[in-house]
């Protein structure tokens, strides 16, 4: 067994456990990425500093406006998306706010939340065959190789047992209202030269490729419109998730703190006059001698 560590190298053992470049702190100071907070507070927007936090460099005006736009319409889509239900149910069962928001946000996983970062690696995928097919960084994408690129990338996923394109289709509405406003906006900084616009061509092949042969078109929506924009910013898709859970928590937040002006005592999911579906076995009685 080694010898125990001195005084001077026990501290130094201990400073060393963790390791941060994120923030520098000592009484008095509280430098973020190198920039004492001073100096952001009231100059840089939240959606700037989150991008601050996780990039490690401040945004332009025109990336932080995008990344804003996606923040802003991700935030709710009403009671009848389990995160928010949950949230509303949680404060009629006793918790605070940050437990009903613990709560709800805990079931933004792969099914209920992870769209956005499914359709960045759908994205992503797409994006790296269209390198291989000489289309790298800069090249003018052309769009029906890039329809047919999307449609080989997602027959592989298909094969993998995924049936849905995540980011696509919305079994609420026949056109997410949101997702035409983003791409508009990714056009505009595109055409402005503030994005290269690659991830939102990509995104209309993906598109146009799962609508082929369909009766009705099968739109982008709000998971697709979004990971377009964290895509042409640069995050990486596990961030995406990350940042819609940043986003969708002030809805949880808001719907929290209405059923707590509300108020309400263990709510259900259903008021109960509406009797759930029972499916087992109809009445019966045990026998005297079981």
């Amino acid at each position: 067994m080694s010898d125990p560590l001195g005084d001077d190298a026990l501290v130094e053992a201990a400073e060393r456990w963790w390791s941060t470049d994120i923030i520098d702190i000592h009484p008095g100071y509280i430098g973020v990425r190198g920039f004492p907070i001073e100096q952001l507070i009231g100059r840089l927007s939240f959606p700037q500093m989150i991008w601050l936090m996780l990039r490690g460099e401040v945004p332009t005006a025109e990336q932080g406006a995008l990344l804003e736009a996606a923040l802003v319409a991700s935030v709710d889509h009403g009671p009848q998306a389990p995160s928010i239900s949950i949230s509303r149910m949680s404060v009629t069962c006793g918790l605070p706010l940050n437990g009903a928001m613990a709560s709800a946000i805990n079931v933004l996983d792969d099914v209920h939340g992870g769209a956005g970062q499914q359709c960045m690696e759908l994205y992503a995928e797409i994006d790296q065959a269209l390198v291989k097919a000489g289309y790298g960084e800069g090249a003018t994408l052309d769009h029906d190789q890039t329809v047919r690129l999307a449609t080989e990338v997602w027959a592989g996923w298909k094969e993998r047992g995924i049936r849905y394109a995540p980011g696509f289709g919305h079994r609420f509405h026949p056109l997410d209202p949101r997702a035409p406003r983003l791409l508009g906006l990714v056009d505009d900084q595109a055409a402005a030269g503030a994005v290269s616009g690659r991830f939102a061509a990509i995104g209309r092949a993906v598109e146009d490729s799962i609508s082929a042969g369909r009766s009705r078109r099968v739109p982008m929506n709000i998971d697709g419109a979004t990971a377009v924009i964290y895509s042409e910013l640069g995050f990486e898709p596990a961030l995406g998730r990350g940042i819609f859970i940043l986003s969708r928590s002030v809805g949880i937040l808001a719907h929290a703190w209405e059923q707590t002006q509300q108020g309400g005592r263990i709510k259900g999911p259903m008021p109960p006059q509406i009797p759930y579906n029972y499916t087992g076995i109809k009445h019966r009685d045990l026998e005297p001698n079981a």
